[in-house]
């Protein structure tokens, strides 16, 4: 069994840390309350990598994001994998840990990206036993990220939402929401994104998560986006922040940047604005 009742995330904006700006973040954090790390890049023995961990730990909060566990893969979990996740959260101690609703590898080949899947009953059960193996080994629950979508699958015989809905009743983990996820699935599959978000089961998000995008567009023309994450989060990308909180009260939102990082002034801009859509809520929910 694991064990769901931990010391959540602050309800503030946290940030992607990346170790450049370490010292900017010992000295001066801004309104910066909490901070993720991608699993894999600490799974080793130590280091200054985990070094540097161990201080800022001192100070803040920290979420694991995992990105190689292959949760909707076919083929058994790589129980290494799983291990040596489970040392680094044993040792961290993190306020949460989430994955991605995705798959990475097939018998012994590792694809160096996050690839769809259909949404049927036969995926849900899997994704559930994975899930299901993941919160027992590591003691904790999980989250689990809805994913940026560029093609829907024939043979899907239910919504994302309801998918989701679905494994979050099943197994008891946690929902990871990633409202640029959201605006980019919508703009390239023709859907409203608020429509999404008013389907949502918003009663199990654990964390919000806000990145940036790239737009391009496919060979009819049509405007297609590319979650990147390395640009500042748009403005429609705000205002669904904004139509989500409403609903979904305050919750700790993550600034994602994970390609071309910038200096610390600018992530420290993009926390002030995530920490400025948590104020307004305060005349909501007061």
């Amino acid at each position: 069994m694991f064990d769901a009742v931990r010391t959540p995330l602050p309800h503030s904006p946290g940030v992607g840390y990346k170790a450049q700006h370490f010292s900017d973040i010992m000295n001066d954090a801004g309104p910066v309350g909490w901070l993720e790390i991608h699993a894999e890049n600490y799974m080793g023995m130590g280091g200054r990598p985990l070094a540097q961990l161990r201080h800022l730990s001192e100070k803040f909060p920290f979420s694991v994001h995992g990105v190689g566990l292959s949760i909707g893969g076919e083929g058994r979990l790589d129980a290494d994998h799983l291990a040596r996740l489970k040392t680094l959260c044993d040792w961290l101690q993190p306020a949460s840990f989430s994955e991605h609703l995705a798959w990475s590898s097939h018998d012994n080949a590792f694809l160096n990206d996050l690839l769809p899947l259909p949404y049927t009953a036969a995926t849900v059960t899997r994704i559930a036993d994975h899930i299901d193996e993941v919160q027992n080994t590591l003691g904790r629950q999980m989250l689990l990220e809805n994913p940026s979508s560029y093609l829907a699958f024939a043979e899907s015989d239910m919504t994302e939402t309801d998918f989701l809905a679905q494994i979050a009743a099943r197994t008891g983990c946690g929902l990871l929401l990633d409202v640029n996820n959201v605006f980019v699935s919508a703009t390239n599959l023709g859907y409203s994104p608020q429509g999404y978000i008013d389907d949502y089961p918003l009663g199990h998000v654990g964390e919000i998560h806000l990145g940036g995008h790239d737009e391009d567009a496919d060979e009819t023309g049509a405007p297609l986006l590319i979650d990147s994450h390395g640009c500042e989060v748009v403005d429609p990308v705000w205002a669904l922040l904004d139509y989500t909180l409403i609903k979904s009260g305050p919750k700790p939102l993550l600034i994602e940047w994970d390609t071309d990082v910038p200096e610390w002034s600018v992530l420290v801009a993009e926390t002030k604005r995530a920490d400025a859509a948590l104020n307004a809520l305060s005349t909501v929910f007061a």
